[in-house]
């Protein structure tokens, strides 16, 4: 980027999230905060504390040299109190001692408090992206009603919202959130060599399951939490079950609901079908060995587990909700589902495992539609030419 004869100066940019859980709103700001052009930019990093079960990133961003400020006042539970309030005074300080040109908030609960502290000390552009939202299915419908008012109010005071797809971007509209003319899309962009080239590692998890050259593996990956609906994905597997008795299921990650899955799991005679492995750190060669990866979703922005597995090379079943739609071409690169069918989710990873042909035609094309559209540097590439653009109609750069 050349943008150096505009100022002398690098832009400072402060990027706020609410924790660094496991998952893409994480690796997405790390990525973000270690790869803006240092000639250019001086970049930080605030997040708040994980929740129990949720794992942490926290080792990834040191990895990519990223230091995150730790404020834990930062909740991800949305409620509106004394912590708040708290959160907001903290990030006020941080913001006053940085004096950054951009604050840059990710996720529903820094957006709120990092929005805030942001105009509070004058910061001169705030952008906010969501990853995904929580403004239909997490909760109660006051709660609902008032999280969809809440972020009207907070857009007002917003210079650019972000949408990581076109779906997402379309329910921001339709909840009343902005404008469509407010909200750019800017896809997610992720670290996708290790999983392009995932094929060397092919056959270890399944020497590591001792699985044989005849079984069939299906797979789920992500946080076991309520909107990922994983008792779908049993479901399913019971009936897959009941038609090929030659296939194992994988569930990858963890959560507070996890007992409760590993009961229903033996409620459904799956016990010694179903493996939980926990967080995971090798997932190249967990996706290697899959035959179709299921994402049995209610709600989802663009699932980072999705443009991994594309990348290399497994399939996936996915169910038509958030920017499913805008990853997946059915028949093409992947097959999408009612949400909440356990029968059509059933009968497409059927139609997956007994078609190898398909199964293998759908892999080579999802991993071409994912290779240049996700990648990190192209991520970078374009938030940083927001930045620029918005800076700019402020006389700042």
């Amino acid at each position: 980027m050349n943008f150096s004869q505009a100022s002398d100066r690098k832009i400072r940019v402060l990027r706020i999230i609410a924790r660094l859980n496991i998952g893409g709103p994480a690796i997405h700001v790390v990525l973000l905060t270690a790869g803006l052009d240092r000639a250019y930019f001086e970049s930080s990093l605030v997040s708040g504390s994980e929740n129990p079960g949720e794992g942490s990133m926290l080792d990834y961003a040191l990895a990519h040299g990223v230091q995150p400020t730790i404020i834990p006042q930062i909740v991800g539970e949305f409620r509106l109190g004394p912590q708040e309030l708290k959160a907001v005074m903290q990030l006020y300080r941080v913001i006053r001692r940085e004096r950054p040109h951009v604050v840059h908030t990710h996720t529903a609960k820094a957006g709120f408090v990092g929005r805030l502290a942001a105009r509070l000390a004058r910061v001169p552009v705030v952008v906010h992206t969501f990853h995904g939202h929580v403004l239909q299915g997490y909760y109660n419908p006051l709660k609902t009603h008032l999280l969809r008012r809440m972020e009207r109010a907070l857009a007002c005071i917003t210079d650019r919202i972000i949408a990581v797809s076109e779906q997402v971007k379309q329910d921001l509209v339709s909840y009343g959130v902005a404008p469509a003319d407010d909200i750019q899309v800017v896809s997610l962009g992720l670290e996708l060599g290790p999983f392009l080239n995932g094929a060397g590692s092919r056959g270890t998890f399944r020497h590591e399951l001792r699985l044989n050259g005849m079984e069939r593996l299906v797979g789920i990956v992500g946080r076991i939490f309520p909107i990922k609906n994983h008792r779908l994905f049993l479901e399913a597997a019971a009936l897959v079950a009941k038609e090929d008795s030659m296939v194992r299921f994988v569930i990858v990650g963890d959560g507070v609901l996890r007992p409760e899955l590993e009961h229903y799991a033996r409620d459904l005679g799956l016990a010694e079908r179903v493996t939980f492995t926990g967080w995971r750190r090798d997932l190249p060669r967990i996706y290697a060995d899959l035959d179709a990866l299921a994402v049995t979703s209610n709600n989802e922005g663009t699932p980072v587990s999705v443009i991994e597995a594309m990348a290399t090379g497994c399939p996936v079943v996915a169910t038509r909700v958030g920017g499913l739609p805008d990853l997946i071409r059915p028949g093409e690169t992947g097959y999408l589902v009612p949400p909440g069918d356990a029968r059509a989710m059933a009968t497409a990873l059927l139609g997956l495992l007994r078609a190898p042909e398909t199964a293998q035609r759908l892999g080579h094309a999802a991993r071409a539609a994912v290779r240049e559209r996700f990648a990190a540097e192209r991520l970078i590439s374009d938030v940083e030419h927001l930045y620029v653009e918005l800076l700019a109609r402020k006389h700042i750069v």
